[in-house]
């Protein structure tokens, strides 16, 4: 509205175009932990650090243009984002763009054709422009965000987690599965 920087007319104009490309081909990830009980064997492994509890990770990978979760990766809560997903062994494909948030950093040098946030340095704030990118790209990524919200409805994920965490992988495909048959 108004801009005349022209460096500012072509981001925006990338951004619609990374937008509308989302609806045909891309993909988002997603990771978010579950707190669990404390139990006396490995502890350790379970304690997240930022939420000062014994979690449980998972990881969401969605279609964007269908909506349907397509797969789903257990950690433990004190395992990295970024690692989580290296683990999994997700490969996308190189016409699927990958978007993701701030905890995939590095995804750029496993799969080009995808997009990050960006993060802030220590002690620098961010531009306006890079606020700008920052909010397109979460827009572009709302809909992973709609599924996570729909999945904490059951109570088992939204509270603490008191079952088997063996269990853990089945209950939580099982509730996708119930989200894919509805939404699908």
């Amino acid at each position: 509205r108004g801009r005349t920087d022209p460096e500012q007319r072509v981001f925006f104009a990338l951004q619609k175009k990374s937008c509308r490309n989302k609806r045909r081909k891309s993909s988002a990830c997603w990771c978010d932990r579950v707190r669990n009980r404390a139990s006396k064997k490995k502890q350790k492994d379970y304690y997240s650090g930022k939420k000062k509890r014994h979690t449980l990770k998972v990881q969401i990978v969605a279609d964007a243009s269908t909506r349907d979760v397509l797969c789903i990766s257990v950690g433990k809560g004190s395992q990295h984002d970024f690692k989580l997903f290296q683990e999994s062994k997700v490969h996308f494909s190189p016409q699927i763009q990958a978007i993701a948030d701030k905890g995939y950093q590095g995804i750029k040098k496993l799969h080009a054709n995808s997009v990050t946030p960006i993060k802030a340095k220590r002690g620098e704030e961010l531009s306006a422009l890079e606020k700008i990118y920052n909010s397109v790209v979460s827009k572009c990524r709302i809909y992973i965000e709609h599924i996570n919200r729909y999945i904490k409805r059951f109570r088992i994920f939204s509270s603490r987690y008191r079952n088997r965490r063996k269990k853990f992988a089945l209950r939580f495909s099982l509730i996708c599965g119930i989200y894919n048959f509805q939404h699908g």
